[in-house]
């Protein structure tokens, strides 16, 4: 399973995201935000506290995005481009 090495928050909700196997790419978090797990992630002070944390992304208060959702995100946003 791919780690993430790398989580930049980047603007507008969206990550820089980089794995331990190469993938690369912008992991949009918007349709995410309606969620009531994630509705703490509009503070944006609180949003760029995202870090990589075991195989995903985690925020301090629990929210996390495992790594598989992410690549496939990543991954089907650059189908549609």
């Amino acid at each position: 399973m791919d780690k993430i090495m790398k989580a930049v928050p980047i603007g507008d909700y969206r990550i820089e995201i980089q794995t331990s196997s190469g993938i690369s790419g912008i992991f949009d978090v918007k349709p995410y935000l309606n969620g009531t797990a994630f509705k703490e992630l509009v503070n944006e002070s609180y949003f760029r506290m995202v870090r990589p944390a075991h195989y995903g992304i985690a925020w301090p208060h629990g929210q996390d995005f495992s790594a598989d959702t992410i690549i496939w995100d990543i991954q089907n946003a650059q189908q549609c481009v």
